[in-house]
């Protein structure tokens, strides 16, 4: 009959081979953590169990960013902000991230990227999401957040990286954070003193361009 897994805190769970008759395996991308309810159903939606998995804040998920001028290491806070986790990890997951660039770089303000290729075009992007400001985290410096525009729920993939502090942008209609850099903060500070220029009508876009190579979940 098969058996179906409901589980609001992992991204696409999928049964892993060595499963049994008896015993199934399964794998997932983290995007929860605490206490997140688990439901098993058969091929026909009866339900086989339902209860709670308590998931570590040590589990939360960790993202490395290669760019050109090094590595930046960011862990991801679902339990403060699941709606944008979840899709920054989908896009991650995607491969939508490798080969685009930081296009927006402010000194002693944030550095912005994830949605321009390095000849400024702009690949099609998933729907955008509900706006989680407001969440309990800070922008303070080395955060991360998620760009929009001036209307509240438009945010799609691109991110922005503090660079200093930017509590202002903590109200319930200012900017979702939704982790942090544990490693490369260095690279974020190289990054944030690059001359900059206007070109193809988008100001403080890096003279030489700053790619991100690649995003790969790590954790």
């Amino acid at each position: 009959m098969g058996i179906n897994l409901s589980h609001p805190g992992c991204l696409k769970i999928t049964e892993l081979t060595g499963s049994t008759a008896t015993q199934k395996v399964f794998s997932c991308k983290l995007v929860g953590v605490g206490s997140v309810p688990v439901i098993i159903t058969d091929g026909n939606k009866n339900s086989l169990y339902t209860g709670n998995l308590t998931i570590p804040l040590a589990a939360q998920p960790q993202v490395t960013m290669n760019t050109s001028l090094g590595n930046i290491v960011i862990e991801l806070n679902p339990a403060k902000a699941p709606i944008t986790v979840d899709n920054f990890l989908n896009y991650v997951e995607s491969g939508f991230y490798v080969n685009k660039i930081f296009h927006r770089v402010i000194k002693n303000f944030m550095i912005q990227g994830g949605g321009f290729t390095a000849d400024l075009s702009q690949p099609a992007t998933q729907a955008p999401i509900k706006l989680e400001a407001g969440n309990g985290l800070s922008n303070l410096r080395g955060t991360i957040a998620m760009a929009r525009t001036s209307v509240f729920d438009s945010a799609t993939s691109q991110f922005f990286i503090n660079a200093v502090d930017n509590k202002s942008f903590d109200a319930v209609d200012g900017y979702a954070a939704f982790g942090k850099v544990l490693s490369g903060l260095d690279v974020v500070d190289k990054i944030q003193a690059v001359p900059t220029t206007t070109r193809s009508g988008l100001n403080d876009v890096p003279v030489n361009n700053i790619l991100i190579n690649t995003m790969l979940q790590t954790k």
